[in-house]
């Protein structure tokens, strides 16, 4: 029982990381229907940028988060003037492509920089906690308090604020949000912002107890891809679920099944599910 609860902790704790990356990723797709195969090269700068901050300038670990928010926040608006606004009207197989030269183009950027080498990312909450049997850092559980946070911030945001709601208007019906005024420079921003904000704070969250290094992004933006069409393309409770979903897979796979096939759980869920609901779980239905 002990090692069962371990693995559901060590699931909450992966899931909670996929989750917000999902989450940039479907609020991009689903209000601009933009595959930003991008999106893990802005997750991987949120942790090079956070370590750059706490090693080489020596911020606190939060101003750093900060500091990383705005920076990858900002990147990611401009990589939305910059290439996706000017391609908006031509053909989506545009987009596509501009994502993957923009991930290629972040990652030389970083090895660049930073070079090649895997780095370490240092934590103030390395302490090491057992409770109940279950043995953790409170890095780890920083990451899923913060991770539910900055979703239940997400969701008020949305759903409270006029901001918010305009940009689900857009997400629900382009051409009724046009008619009614609402500005889709603003939106496309905004929502680029948000993306970018929760990649950086994923990656600053969980390079404490992973690695930083150019390719890092590779493996999450293939795991969110996953998620949100297991979720349901465009659906914000879908990347939530689908996250946690799968954290849990891995982690309880990892230790009854085996280590080598971990990797592996997302594409089998992905089959098994749309086996079962062929538009993801939280699909609209057609009528």
């Amino acid at each position: 029982m002990e090692v069962l609860l371990q693995q559901l902790f060590n699931g909450l704790t992966v899931g909670s990381v996929y989750s917000l990356v999902a989450l940039g990723l479907t609020l991009v797709y689903g209000i601009l229907h933009i595959p930003n195969f991008a999106h893990g090269a802005i997750y991987m700068i949120g942790g090079y940028i956070t370590l750059t901050m706490m090693v080489y300038a020596g911020f606190n670990y939060w101003v750093a988060i900060v500091v990383s928010i705005i920076v990858v926040g900002g990147l990611s608006v401009l990589m939305e003037r910059l290439i996706f606004h000017p391609l908006r009207n031509t053909i989506s197989i545009n987009s596509m492509i501009a994502a993957i030269g923009m991930l290629l183009f972040l990652e030389a950027f970083a090895q660049l920089v930073w070079g090649a080498d895997y780095r370490q990312m240092p934590t103030p909450y390395s302490q090491v906690v057992n409770l109940f049997g279950i043995t953790f850092t409170v890095q780890r559980l920083l990451i899923i308090v913060a991770a539910i946070a900055v979703m239940a911030l997400l969701y008020l945001f949305l759903k409270k604020t006029l901001i918010g709601r305009t940009i689900i208007a857009m997400s629900q019906n382009r051409e009724g949000a046009f008619l009614v005024g609402i500005n889709a420079n603003k939106v496309a921003m905004l929502t680029f912002l948000l993306a970018g904000a929760m990649a950086a704070i994923a990656a600053s969250l969980t390079s404490p107890i992973n690695l930083v290094f150019p390719g890092m992004g590779h493996l999450v933006i293939l795991k969110a891809f996953v998620i949100i069409i297991i979720g349901g393309m465009g659906s914000i409770p879908g990347a939530i679920l689908g996250g946690y979903i799968l954290g849990f897979s891995e982690s309880i796979a990892a230790t009854y099944i085996s280590g080598d096939y971990k990797d592996i759980i997302a594409f089998v869920l992905l089959i098994i599910i749309l086996s079962i609901r062929p538009n993801g779980i939280f699909a609209k239905e057609e009528h």
